[in-house]
């Protein structure tokens, strides 16, 4: 268990760090290819920029980092948050380095399937595969009020592979967790595809909608879709609240939606079953 628990910190630390390089990277690639002609320089630096050959470098001075420079956290702590070569602030924070590690072990701990075979490893690596998105999702959302496709679409083959192994594990029951899956992802993408026309955007935006595609097959049912709903509804509330009380000008302050809908999915699938369950037993005793 504990050694476990080391290899998924590690694991966790490493991800996290290169969550904070793919935002960036995905960000800046957007930019340039919006560009209508792109310059020789703006060819070199889409080069820079590649997430599979580009070398780590400072946002400001572009200086190549070394390898000193990329230990997830301490680096950071060691530097006060400031590029060794020209000074300036580093934008990113130890946010992302420390959230996958502590995601990977909390879904460890929690994990509402048992280990009994090879798809049920399997389905546990691609969900903390999902999480590893999920919180480049949640940065790149509270930075830009955007959830990119480049993210969301392989979260969603990540998401169908994880429904499909979860089935395989069920055996006999493979069907019926396989159409669950499937629900949940009628019920939240339709709920919030009304909601993107009706509103005219203004309510949910379309990369939610994609986004829902992805929640609810991870979420496995359409009961577990509602629990999901209900958390980021509450959680957004909650968050919204204290900001609307500041003044108007506040209250009319975009908040995105995509960070309280990845914590909602979290919960929904380490915990619904037995949120459901204590639900459905305090009606019976009502």
């Amino acid at each position: 268990m504990l050694m476990v628990i080391v290899i998924l910190l590690i694991c966790g630390l490493v991800l996290g760090s290169f969550v904070n390089a793919l935002v960036w990277r995905i960000h800046e690639q957007s930019a340039l290819l919006e560009k209508e002609k792109l310059t020789q320089a703006d060819k070199v630096r889409l080069r820079r920029l590649s997430i599979s050959k580009g070398r780590s470098m400072c946002l400001h001075c572009g200086h190549e980092l070394a390898t000193k420079d990329l230990i997830p956290v301490i680096s950071w702590l060691w530097l006060r948050g400031k590029c060794r070569y020209c000074g300036a602030r580093i934008p990113d924070t130890p946010l992302a380095e420390l959230l996958v590690p502590a995601l990977f072990v909390i879904s460890w701990l929690w994990w509402p399937y048992v280990f009994a075979g090879w798809a049920e490893w399997a389905a546990f690596i691609l969900w903390l595969a999902c999480l590893v998105g999920f919180v480049a999702l949640i940065l790149y959302d509270a930075r830009w009020y955007l959830l990119p496709d480049r993210i969301v679409f392989p979260l969603a083959v990540l998401a169908l592979g994880f429904r499909v192994l979860v089935s395989v594990a069920a055996s006999s029951e493979w069907l019926t967790v396989l159409l669950g899956g499937l629900w949940g992802l009628v019920v939240l993408a339709g709920l919030f595809y009304v909601l993107f026309v009706v509103s005219n955007e203004r309510w949910i935006g379309g990369g939610d909608v994609k986004l829902a595609v992805v929640l609810g097959l991870l979420a496995g049912g359409p009961l577990a879709s509602l629990v999901l709903l209900f958390v980021a509804s509450l959680s957004g509330t909650v968050a919204a609240v204290p900001l609307a009380l500041q003044g108007k000008a506040i209250r009319q302050a975009r908040i995105p939606f995509g960070p309280f809908l990845v914590a909602a999915t979290v919960v929904a699938v380490l915990f619904a079953g037995s949120i459901v369950d204590w639900y459905t037993s305090w009606l019976m005793h009502v």
